[in-house]
């Protein structure tokens, strides 16, 4: 894996390898790997982590088709706008 350094910003650049490595899933291999996983616990945390995939999948095509509500943004509540009647 590799990141271009452009005009000798390495910070920049650091932030740009992290985040290529939490793409790939790097961390989660190397706290996974700390300690041995019995093949049964193996199993089962798979088995949860598809069925929590399947689930995620199943509520954002119920979202799409209008059968949940979406879900509600987060961020600054943006301030309401002047209206006509109250600049006049």
């Amino acid at each position: 894996m590799q990141v271009i350094v452009r005009d000798n910003n390495v910070d920049q650049a650091l932030r740009a390898l992290k985040k290529k490595l939490q793409r790939e899933g790097v961390f989660r291999e190397m706290k996974a790997r700390r300690s041995y996983e019995k093949p049964s616990e193996k199993r089962v945390r798979e088995k949860a982590e598809a069925v929590r995939r399947a689930r995620k999948l199943a509520r954002k095509q119920a979202q799409r088709e209008g059968l949940l509500p979406a879900p509600k943004r987060k961020g600054p509540a943006r301030p309401a706008r002047p209206s006509a009647a109250s600049a006049a």
